[in-house]
């Protein structure tokens, strides 16, 4: 299969899929809203990435941002009806990981 017979949907859904720690950030949504520093500490990424990862996939309609006007400021990350979608196929790379991967 060369380039052109490749689904367009398809070939935009692996790239956004396929972004460092963006399918780890997905992954660790998908058991709640979450603040970003509960995000950071869970995957390890830094926080200039994390913003950075969870803008792009707000702007893809996958995660939302809440802001809850206290003192301090609170800010959580939830995905969206479009992201809990996703919650199939990563449980289906979770469990192949579990069959095919090796523990390091």
């Amino acid at each position: 299969m060369n380039q052109s017979e490749i689904c367009p949907r398809f070939e935009k859904a692996i790239s956004i899929l396929s972004q460092r720690w963006t399918a780890l950030i997905i992954y660790q949504l998908l058991s709640g809203p979450q603040r970003n520093c509960t995000i950071k500490d869970a995957i390890g990424i830094s926080g200039r990435l994390l913003s950075e990862r969870l803008k792009d996939l707000e702007e893809e309609g996958i995660v939302q941002r809440d802001v809850y006007p206290e003192t301090p400021v609170r800010i959580e990350y939830s995905l969206t009806k479009k992201g809990y979608s996703l919650e199939p196929l990563m449980k289906d790379i979770e469990k192949w990981s579990q069959e095919w991967i090796e523990k390091e």
